[in-house]
């Protein structure tokens, strides 16, 4: 996609736009700073809530294809406005060995910053930003409610970076 989405008054940074800087909590209540991960490329997730159906299915299929992500030097980030208490148990029962981040407070601020996030609902739409090395993004897509995204797209992107 090569121009800004609108959803719902928001704008959804554009593919070629630098990637909006931000800190969140992890899962363990560790700090995370997108920033920190120049260098590498990082595909950042968006979900709406832990334990959730479809969320749960995307993020088992990302923690059972780990290795694309990997094989593509791609960090996955997965963000929801959770609590990171919330995230923590998730991670756990799940098995996820990647970084949840906790848009907990203020809510859903980083969603917002990202256009991604539903007011009415109080909870971030599916949208995924795959972001290069030097912190500038390569694809976006937000998917509507109810609808999972597919993990070919994500191999298909990473590997184009590759070659880049």
């Amino acid at each position: 996609m090569t121009a800004a989405l609108s959803t719902a008054g928001m704008t959804v940074p554009a593919v070629g736009e630098p990637a909006p800087d931000f800190e969140l909590a992890n899962q363990f209540g560790e700090p995370v700073r997108l920033s920190s991960f120049r260098g590498q490329n990082v595909v950042l997730v968006f979900y709406p809530f832990a334990f959730s159906g479809i969320c749960t299915g995307e993020l088992c299929e990302i923690r059972d294809n780990l290795s694309v992500f990997e094989d593509a030097r791609a960090t996955v980030l997965a963000v929801s406005v959770d609590s990171k208490f919330s995230l923590r148990a998730y991670a756990e029962k799940e098995g996820y060995g990647f970084d949840l981040l906790a848009d907990f407070w203020p809510h859903g601020a980083v969603a917002e910053a990202y256009g991604v996030f539903d007011r009415e609902s109080g909870m971030a739409r599916r949208g995924t930003f795959i972001i290069d090395a030097a912190g500038t993004i390569r694809y976006v897509v937000v998917n509507p409610r109810g609808q999972a995204r597919e993990l070919a797209e994500y191999r298909d992107v990473l590997a184009g970076l590759e070659q880049a």
